[in-house]
């Protein structure tokens, strides 16, 4: 899911294999060293991870800070209706 407000893009991931803060924390520290990304919010519990970047990121660059973590990139969680 991608939603882009002013010039600032939110984008939700799904990363496996997160189960407590210190994943969350992880992940977070990873995604938030980008160009360009100004917050990162991860959680744990349902596996999303929330980035606002100043402009759309790469998806091969988020998934390489993700694997850099320790965990594995599934993908932009779908838009729920």
């Amino acid at each position: 899911m991608t939603a882009e407000t002013d010039t600032r893009t939110t984008t939700v991931y799904k990363v496996t294999g997160m189960t407590c803060g210190h994943c969350e924390g992880a992940v977070t520290a990873e995604l938030a060293a980008l160009p360009d990304v100004t917050s990162v919010k991860a959680v744990a519990a349902t596996g999303e991870v929330t980035v606002v970047s100043a402009a759309p990121l790469a998806e091969a660059d988020v998934r390489a800070a993700v694997d850099e973590a320790g965990y594995a990139l599934a993908g932009q969680a779908q838009a729920q209706a």
